[in-house]
């Protein structure tokens, strides 16, 4: 994990307002790759192992090695970076879920920019440059409030995964949601985001405001971020 993302993670239990702190076993070229990560509020204790931060809200259950993802192209990246809006980093965007296989090709497409992996088992292979693995659940994603510039994932019919991409967006960032369907075209809309392209399963919309929720059928603003003036 990269050491200038620990400034934006937040502890899964106590929510947004409340950061994380890094005792740091072993730290190589601004990435982590071991140590422990704290929570001044309720205590609780987080791992980095191998470069693999585990902040899942506990009980945590023991870690267990998911299967290889599949084998992700080049080309798919390229997709993807054009989906996503990205020509150049620094700015982080994350790939979440089922969608995190194209995290290598990716970072390596677009120079400066560090791909952030967020799934809720750890996939097995070496750690890849320009690629920070979290582990975590998409309902309670780990960072804070308008971290990424982009968002890639397979929301389905989890709304509460939905609110929490499109929470951890900044202003003009871009989510990126796979095999969507009408239902969640509408549920991204009634959230306040402008539909740039729906077409082959693929959504692509933008924030363009305040992210918001429905409530009763009103969407109401939920988080203040930064705007990305190049978005």
């Amino acid at each position: 994990m990269h050491s200038l993302l620990i400034d934006r993670l937040r502890c899964p239990r106590c929510g947004p307002d409340f950061g994380l702190i890094l005792l740091a076993d072993r730290v190589e070229d601004h990435r982590v790759w071991s140590g422990v990560l704290g929570c001044s509020n309720c205590r609780e204790r987080y791992p980095v192992t191998s470069g693999v931060a585990d902040l899942r809200s506990p009980p945590r259950a023991p870690l267990a090695v998911a299967a290889e993802p599949k084998p992700s192209s080049r080309e798919e990246a390229v997709r993807l970076a054009a989906f996503l809006g990205v020509t150049e980093g620094p700015p982080w965007v994350m790939l979440a879920g089922n969608r995190t296989g194209p995290a290598g090709h990716l970072a390596a497409l677009v120079d400066g920019l560090e791909v952030v992996t967020v799934a809720s088992g750890l996939v097995a292979g070496e750690p890849l440059a320009g690629v920070s693995s979290v582990v975590a659940h998409l309902d309670s994603i780990p960072f804070r409030n308008a971290t990424f510039r982009g968002v890639a994932l397979d929301p389905g019919d989890d709304r509460d995964a939905l609110d929490e991409a499109i929470r951890v967006l900044a202003w003009g960032g871009r989510l990126v949601a796979h095999e969507a369907g009408e239902g969640l075209r509408i549920a991204v809309v009634v959230r306040g985001l402008e539909v740039l392209a729906h077409e082959d399963g693929v959504l692509v919309a933008r924030v363009i405001g305040p992210p918001s929720r429905p409530l009763f059928g009103v969407s109401l603003p939920v988080l203040l971020g930064p705007r990305l003036d190049n978005s």
